[in-house]
């Protein structure tokens, strides 16, 4: 099939829902705008993603629509992810859900707090749960309240609001880690990091989104040459550990199908990656297949939040 009938097939709207018509015209004649300041963004005025935090100190980013606001992983502090809310014009007492993609500190650090603030319902898998609970036992000695805990079975998608929630398992060194689709008012957003190569069924996952917010951990040789002892260093370069920037690469040079008009690079390894570095390397391999040439790649970043896109 060539890219040109692929885009046709993304143009379905999902059989759960009831979208409105997809914007997706191959990147030309999609009516997208980006705010930058969040205090334009008005209610009814469509989806938006933004990565509040990305890194290996610290993991979360906001999904939502006209009148649903999900955060994904609470990776940094109960302050930080206010604060950072706050700059970007969102109330974090809006938040209508927290789901969690696995159970590592970096994902879930501040989700104990968060949750008692904000008394929103956290949604995890079963196992991620388990994981999560024995590391705050042994961490405070008592067992994390659960009245708002929702599970759900990866391959299967649950509704918040009038967002379509899908989680997809990834290959990671985590309990039942995953990844996430997020569907609503036509549009579609993948987000997959934290994992070790990019398997079919993530692949298959990722088809027809609007925006990809997907892993490019560490440069092949920064990450041999670096810091890091040797075990560690093969933890991350191993197939449960983290996607580098040639594996991504790969991954769009040849089964990417060429839908988002966003493509934001995420979880970059601040020892053994920089941006320029992951950023060319990922924009060659989209330059290389002419008809890509739309997709705009962005950097999410560790210290502040990125600018929202707004669909």
């Amino acid at each position: 099939m060539n890219l040109i009938a692929k885009v046709r097939v993304c143009k379905r709207p999902h059989p759960e829902m009831n979208h409105k018509p997809s914007l997706r015209g191959g990147g030309l004649s999609r009516k997208l705008s980006r705010f930058h300041s969040g205090g334009e963004y008005a209610a009814g005025m469509g989806v938006s993603v933004s990565v509040l935090a990305s890194g290996s100190r610290g993991n979360s980013a906001l999904v939502q629509s006209s009148s649903t606001r999900i955060l994904v992983d609470a990776g940094i502090s109960c302050r930080e992810t206010f604060k950072r809310m706050k700059q970007a014009g969102e109330d974090p007492h809006a938040l209508s859900a927290i789901v969690i993609t696995h159970e590592h500190s970096d994902h879930v650090a501040g989700l104990l707090v968060l949750a008692r603030k904000l008394g929103v319902s956290v949604f995890m898998t079963g196992a991620t749960h388990q994981a999560w609970s024995r590391a705050v036992r042994d961490a405070t000695g008592e067992s994390p309240d659960t009245k708002r805990v929702e599970f759900f079975a990866s391959g299967r998608s649950f509704q918040v609001g009038d967002i379509a929630v899908t989680p997809f398992t990834i290959p990671h060194d985590a309990a039942d880690p995953v990844g996430f689709t997020f569907r609503s008012e036509g549009i579609k957003i993948g987000m997959a990091t934290d994992l070790g190569y990019m398997p079919a069924s993530v692949r298959d996952h990722l088809r027809c989104c609007d925006v990809l917010v997907l892993e490019s951990n560490h440069d092949l040789e920064m990450l041999r040459v670096g810091p890091y002892p040797w075990s560690v260093k093969q933890r991350v370069g191993s197939r449960t550990g983290h996607l580098s920037n040639k594996a991504l690469a790969e991954f769009f040079a040849g089964d990417y199908d060429g839908s988002a008009s966003y493509i934001v690079l995420a979880h970059l390894s601040e020892q053994n990656n920089h941006p320029e570095v992951a950023k060319r390397e990922a924009e060659t391999a989209l330059e290389a297949r002419r008809s890509l040439w739309h997709n705009r790649v962005e950097l999410a970043t560790q210290a502040q939040a990125m600018q929202p896109i707004r669909l």
